[in-house]
């Protein structure tokens, strides 16, 4: 690494932010798989843009198909998975841009990572809190029963632990507020964070 000296460009994330009249930062939703997260995180990006935010949203699945296709499920490789994931949303940041994530990200340590990566200033959790029973009642990818028939393996809530956030700056419920409630409570509470 001694070979290896940081670029400094004229373009500076100040300027980027300026040109684009917003404050980039980092939603992080985390959750069980079938909570919400991609769901309520979708919605919130639409309702951004309408309003005229620059975005991009990042999720498990699509990040598993390119940039972490190489990483299994280890708690080794999911910790790998969410360093990657947090050094693209810092590149995304630097940009200018709201980045919005939904990553399960079941260990605090996870999270903790992430948020130092990123800075603290820049990151905001949301956890998505929904039981684990409601998921699994929802679960449309049917990857809860593939799980308990030991199909899948280092599953989240199964065969793998999930601890829940110490601190987020927001608890939302899916099973008791509807997708466009959590969208607008959530928008309510960022919206002096990413005002330029």
């Amino acid at each position: 690494m001694t070979n290896i000296f940081e670029q400094v460009f004229f373009i500076t994330k100040k300027l980027r932010s300026e040109k684009l009249n917003q404050k980039p930062i980092l939603i992080w939703f985390t959750g069980l798989s079938g909570s919400g997260k991609t769901t309520i995180s979708n919605s919130l990006e639409k309702l951004l843009f309408k309003k005229g935010y620059t975005t991009y949203c990042l999720d498990g699945d699509n990040i598993r198909k390119g940039l972490s296709k190489d990483l299994s499920f280890s708690e080794r490789d999911r910790y790998e998975n969410i360093r990657r994931v947090a050094e693209v949303s810092k590149l995304f940041l630097d940009s200018g841009l709201i980045v919005l994530a939904s990553f399960i990200s079941p260990l605090e340590s996870q999270r903790k990572l992430v948020k130092k990566i990123v800075g603290e200033k820049n990151f905001i959790e949301v956890f998505i809190s929904t039981s684990q029973e409601v998921c699994e009642n929802r679960d449309v990818k049917g990857l809860y029963e593939k799980a308990r028939n030991g199909k899948i393996k280092n599953f989240t809530g199964i065969s793998s632990k999930y601890e829940f956030p110490l601190n987020p700056f927001l608890k939302i419920d899916t099973s008791k507020s509807s997708i466009q409630e959590s969208v607008d409570l959530i928008f309510k509470k960022i919206e002096n964070k990413i005002n330029g």
